[in-house]
Parts: C-alpha cells; sequence; structure tokens
C-alpha cells in the first residue's frame, strides 16, 4: 500500500496572533534597554507579578530574565548552583569562572557575577574592603527560602519595599550571641554561612551601610556588603 499522505495541521490564526504579540513585545522591550538600577527593576517585576498564577510568573520571570541578559551588564557566574541558576533565569548567556576571583574581575570592568555561597570560599568577605562592589540579587530570591547565591555588581542597591540585607562580621563569637546583640540594636537577623574565618548574616529589610545600629555591631571587621529583593 502507498504510505498515507501527510496531513497539515490545522491554522490557528489566534494564536499565532497572540504568539506574534509576545514576540513583538520581546523585540520592543530589549530596544528599550536595562532600567537604571537593580532595585528600580525590582520595583517593576514586583508590580508585574501581582496577580499572576505560579506558572504565569514563572514563564513571565524567564521571558524577562532573557531580556535582562540581553540588555544588561555581562553576566559570570562562578559555582555549580550559579551555573543552574542563572540558565534557569537568564538562559545560556553567563560565562562560567573557574574560581572567585576571576568572577569579580569581571564585576569591577563592569560585568555583574552570579556566585556560590560555599564553605570552602569566602569570596563575599573581599566586599568589606570594595565598597564599590556590592550585592545587588540573591538567588533564590524567594522570600521563604535561604539563597544559595550572591549577584554582584558596581551598583548600589536601593530599598524595594521587600529586602535582605547581607552583614558580613569576623567575630568569632557564637551566631546566638552575636543575633541577640544585633538585635538588642533594632536588628532582626539570621545566619547564612561561615567561612575562612568570616560569618555571613541576613539583615531582615533594607539596612544602609553607614546604619547607627551597627555601630556597636560585634567583630573588628564588619559591614554590609548588599541587599537583595525578595519576591
Amino acid at each position: 500500500m502507498p504510505p498515507a499522505l501527510l496531513s497539515e495541521p490545522d491554522g490557528d490564526a489566534e494564536r499565532l496572533a497572540l504568539d506574534r504579540a509576545v514576540a513583538e513585545a520581546v523585540r520592543r522591550r530589549i530596544a528599550a534597554g536595562p532600567r537604571p538600577t537593580p532595585d528600580a527593576d525590582a520595583i517593576a517585576l514586583r508590580a508585574l507579578l501581582t496577580g499572576l498564577s505560579k506558572t504565569e510568573t514563572a514563564a513571565v520571570r524567564a521571558v524577562l530574565g532573557r531580556v535582562d541578559a540581553a540588555t544588561g551588564a555581562p553576566l559570570v557566574s562562578w559555582g555549580q548552583t550559579s551555573q543552574v541558576l542563572a540558565a534557569d533565569r537568564f538562559g545560556l548567556a553567563a560565562r562560567i569562572a573557574a574560581e572567585p576571583e576571576p568572577a569579580l574581575v569581571a564585576v569591577r570592568e563592569g560585568g555583574r557575577a552570579l556566585m556560590d555561597l560555599t564553605p570552602g570560599k569566602a569570596w563575599w568577605g573581599r566586599l568589606l574592603a570594595e565598597p564599590g562592589l556590592r550585592v545587588v540579587a540573591a538567588l533564590p530570591d524567594d522570600r521563604h527560602g535561604l539563597p544559595r547565591t550572591l549577584m554582584v555588581q558596581q551598583a548600589e542597591p536601593g530599598p524595594t519595599g521587600d529586602d535582605r540585607t547581607f552583614w558580613a562580621t569576623d567575630s568569632t563569637a557564637p551566631d546566638a550571641r552575636i543575633i541577640e546583640a544585633l538585635g538588642a540594636a533594632g536588628l532582626a537577623a539570621s545566619p547564612l554561612i561561615a567561612a575562612g574565618g568570616l560569618k555571613l548574616f541576613m539583615l531582615a529589610g533594607y539596612v544602609q551601610a553607614e546604619d547607627g545600629r551597627l555601630a556597636s555591631a560585634p567583630g573588628s571587621l564588619s559591614g554590609v556588603i548588599g541587599a537583595a529583593p525578595q519576591f
């Protein structure tokens, strides 16, 4: 018997029109370029996601993440977790660094780096001595979980209305005592990671580096290294 003829699928003008609208919106959004600051982008994104379902939110974030990769500063990732999260959020745009230092060099040259939080590398402690480099995002950025990677950029993060601040210290005191001392100053803190004789804590909300409540915080070397929005 001769092979059956293949039938052409029926046209779907309505869905095609929607797909074209998405493609045109992406084209125009890329042409518009990035927003001026990470906090401005976070505030706009939070408003955009209001009312969307979980599936819709994931789709919108995937599209906008790739727009961000196309319009924002060059992206580098260091660490296995960062590579996975960067691919999920930004596509395959990130260049992979073998060690933390090349990633930080890329930031000093105007790029941005998504970097793992691991017990073996206290790269984030270097930001205490380089106030020009700041944490501007943390992934995952779900407010119900803990971040496993930090995004570093030459940008000063501003408040977005729902943030967590990252504060590092060389204090050898137990975490509970450090949390108690910060709490007495009016700061809600939780430990994130310790490495290389340093400890990294998250402070609830947006806390400025010069906040007076940190003046008597534990440690001879300590300070805010940035802040990141939560969604």
